[in-house]
């Protein structure tokens, strides 16, 4: 019998088994070799998900002692809604897990935290050519059709 999944915030512990796990999901988007964020923005960022006044969290999903994803979310204000929105930003498995409903169980969990928070929905993004992932997504969530621009810096 398999271990249950457990989705569940981080510990101050779980940096080094969280980390490869991000490095692959911004590898994944092209963020390696001389694009690689700086380790100082990793360590912020874990460390703005330990802060209790900081907006942005993370679910780490963990079976048989092993983390197998990941889901980072923000809340902030929105000139569309009276209510904080809830921002699904980043969304990975590693590739041994997947099909295996780990994708699908952390974005319930993050609908649920939204949900009670008080937003009343959740939204992300991801590339148009990550098929595997929109398989999944047009399966719990509506696509809006929007086309994200950035302009950098």
């Amino acid at each position: 019998m398999r271990d249950t999944l457990q989705l569940r915030p981080p510990q101050p512990d779980d940096y080094h088994a969280w980390l490869p796990l991000w490095d692959a999901y911004n590898a994944f988007y092209g963020r390696h070799g001389e694009l690689a964020l700086p380790a100082t923005v990793s360590q912020l960022t874990w460390q703005r998900f330990l802060a209790p006044a900081e907006p942005m969290h993370v679910l780490l999903a963990w079976r048989g002692g092993q983390l197998l994803g990941l889901a980072h979310y923000v809340f902030h204000r929105n000139t569309l809604m009276a209510h904080r929105a809830c921002y699904l930003q980043d969304l990975f498995t590693v590739p041994a897990a997947r099909g295996q409903g780990v994708a699908r169980q952390l974005i319930s969990a993050v609908l649920a935290q939204a949900q009670a928070a008080g937003s009343p929905s959740v939204y992300w993004h991801t590339r148009y050519d990550n098929a595997a992932a929109r398989l999944l997504y047009d399966r719990v969530a509506r696509n809006t059709g929007f086309v994200v621009y950035r302009h950098t810096f």
